[in-house]
């Protein structure tokens, strides 16, 4: 049988010229060993913004916008994590008591919650689920009062906050900046998809955001200021990729009125990580289905 080859990828076949091979002709010179793949159609999200990449390699794998600078809503608490686990000598058993301050921030700015109870200690541990799974601001309050430096809670924000920025330029994330400590910003809070990605592959090298952020529930014991046990209600993992796509290993959701409906995600299949972020997508089902397509298309390309 007469089979005509064109536009193979890496072959020196000449466009100008009829080029025809037996299939007999092929198999004995190894010019071919497998049939060409077929073409992966570039997928088309709703998000204003995509990226994604291959994690091991780092060699990117779909762009939409992916340097265009957007508000990432809660996605920010990724850095927050980062911080905090990039500590000297980190106790994560270390206990934090719960301020009065932390509840009365999520009441005026009607953010999310772990619904932290004032009085209670928590571990720095307890903190970070508090923080990545229903992404509870009062949690990243409290991480960033207990790491930044400084003697007025004020002055250990403003620090925990440089931490974050400088954190930033040392992992070469030239478009982010973070003026929060947790995504409600103040108008110079931004990230773009491709700086998103790179930090949240960077992160995931630590073994206690890995297990962290592909956790769906977690019950935390904290102690109370008379020193009993309160066993708090369940923290739900706010990423619905961890239930309805196979392979999902985390990574954070994010949204605001700015930044509308924003995803960091990480799935691994048959040995392959892909990476990427969405932002500004129309809904929290929407920022699902966008990364579902990205996470396929990925797999398909990687």
């Amino acid at each position: 049988m007469i089979t005509a080859i064109t536009g193979i990828k890496g072959s020196r076949f000449r466009r100008a010229a009829a080029v025809t091979v037996t299939a007999g002709a092929v198999l004995a010179t190894g010019a071919l060993t497998a049939a060409p793949a077929q073409a992966v159609t570039k997928p088309s999200i709703v998000a204003a913004g995509g990226f994604v990449m291959n994690n091991a390699t780092g060699k990117t794998l779909y762009t939409k916008a992916a340097d265009t600078k957007r508000s990432t809503g809660s996605t920010t608490k990724i850095m927050t994590a980062k911080v905090v686990l990039s500590q000297s000598n980190l106790n994560l058993d270390a206990k934090v008591t719960i301020q009065k301050a932390y509840s009365d921030y999520i009441v005026a700015n009607t953010a999310s919650s772990a619904h932290l109870i004032v009085g209670d200690k928590v571990t720095v541990r307890q903190l970070l689920y508090g923080l990545m799974l229903p992404s509870g601001c009062d949690a990243a309050y409290a991480l960033a009062d207990k790491f930044g430096t400084g003697s007025t809670r004020a002055a250990r924000v403003k620090s925990f906050i440089g931490k974050m920025n400088s954190t930033a330029k040392t992992l070469g994330l030239t478009n982010t900046k973070f003026d929060s400590f947790d995504g409600i910003g103040n108008g110079n809070n931004y990230s773009t998809p491709r700086d998103l990605t790179k930090l949240a592959s960077n992160v995931m090298k630590n073994s206690t955001f890995k297990t962290v952020v592909k956790t769906k529930k977690y019950t935390a014991k904290t102690v109370t200021k008379t020193g009993s046990t309160r066993t708090m209600a369940a923290w739900t993992n706010t990423n619905t990729l961890l239930s309805s796509y196979s392979g999902t290993i985390g990574v954070k959701t994010g949204s605001g009125p700015e930044a509308k409906y924003c995803l960091v995600f990480a799935a691994t299949r048959n040995g392959k990580t892909v990476i990427g972020t969405v932002l500004a997508s129309s809904s929290v089902t929407q920022r699902a289905t966008d990364a579902t397509k990205l996470l396929n298309y990925g797999f398909a390309t990687i």
